[in-house]
């Protein structure tokens, strides 16, 4: 069986002082408050990286001054027809308009990037596209990428 299911993306947003932005918000599968980056999904015909901003800024209120790719992946081949593109906007500002989804109900966190790896390791962030995002900044930070120096506590 396959299932069509539209592409998703997921930001990890540094802000201006160099904080890492999170989402906490209650979720029906685990029936519990999680924390996360933000995220959703790409409107049928957008691009993912506008699909970035703009959820970016929907959940947020935040706008990113610059838009990375860190990389993409398939959530689940067995079934799922769908990618999920992970991009790190920085310089971000909030400026935009918070417009959450009618059953969104959404608190924001500021950490330093650092803590990032922490609420992974203690298990307050379990998300599994949310630790695949972490991996795709790690990578980045690791091999060098031009943004890496951004990324600092």
């Amino acid at each position: 069986m396959r299932l069509e299911a539209p592409d998703w993306v997921n930001i990890v947003p540094i802000t201006r002082d160099g904080l890492l932005v999170l989402v906490e918000q209650y979720r029906h599968g685990t029936d519990a408050a999680t924390v996360e980056i933000p995220g959703g999904m790409v409107d049928p015909g957008e691009d993912p990286a506008t699909a970035a901003a703009r959820e970016l800024e929907e959940e947020t209120g935040y706008r990113a001054g610059t838009l990375h790719l860190l990389g993409c992946v398939d959530p689940n081949p067995a079934f799922l027809s769908n990618r999920c593109w992970t991009y790190l906007a920085l310089e971000c500002v909030p400026d935009g308009t918070v417009q959450p989804d009618p059953s969104e109900e959404i608190s924001l966190r500021f950490v330093p990037p650092s803590s990032f790896t922490e609420l992974i390791d203690d298990g307050t962030i379990r998300h599994s596209l949310v630790v695949t995002a972490h991996d795709h900044l790690q990578r980045g930070i690791h091999r060098g990428a031009e943004w890496a120096d951004a990324i600092s506590d």
